[in-house]
């Protein structure tokens, strides 16, 4: 369980931000370890790995909560994570940074969920796409298509703020922390 929770935590949490639920999120990570704990008898090594089964589960359960609470969106809206700026970066230069994060993730936020989704597991939790569908259900194919347009359109919706060479080589570095 330890191996797992801060990832599934900070999975949870994200996909709970836009519905303002993130309050839940312990609960929720509970709920899933409590649910694998209870399934552990029909987890087929075969079928998926340890990581991508919990993953699964931890979707499923914030799915069921989300509808619950009669809300469609999953979001990664702002974190509490914020890249740690230099000491001795300026205050312009620390408010610029955090304005282009801001972006990212509001850029994000607009996706549907399955695109959402997938950017938030390859991107922030590093899965390799058959991880990535089989806590989805789709296919390998599937999951590189839905990777390509979300990556298009967060490239679209920032355009016109990135538009300088610089910034464009910017984004691309902090490419969706």
């Amino acid at each position: 369980m330890g191996r797992y929770q801060k990832k599934m935590l900070y999975f949870v949490y994200h996909m709970l931000k836009s519905a303002k639920l993130e309050i839940l999120a312990e609960d929720i990570c509970s709920e899933t370890f409590y649910k694998a704990f209870r399934s552990l008898h029909s987890f087929r090594e075969v079928d998926a790995s340890f990581s991508t089964w919990l993953y699964t589960i931890a979707r499923n359960t914030v799915l069921s909560e989300l509808r619950k609470q009669k809300t469609a969106n999953v979001s990664l809206d702002d974190s509490t994570y914020i890249p740690a700026a230099p000491f001795e970066e300026a205050p312009e230069q620390r408010l610029l940074r955090n304005e282009k994060v801001s972006m990212v993730r509001e850029a994000i936020n607009s996706l549907p969920e399955k695109q959402r989704s997938a950017l938030i597991l390859r991107e922030y939790d590093g899965m390799d796409y058959q991880e990535i569908a089989n806590i989805l259900g789709q296919t390998v194919s599937s999951v590189k298509s839905l990777l390509f347009r979300a990556r298009a359109s967060v490239k679209t919706q920032l355009e016109s703020y990135f538009a300088e060479p610089a910034l464009m080589k910017e984004y691309e570095e902090m490419k969706l922390r």
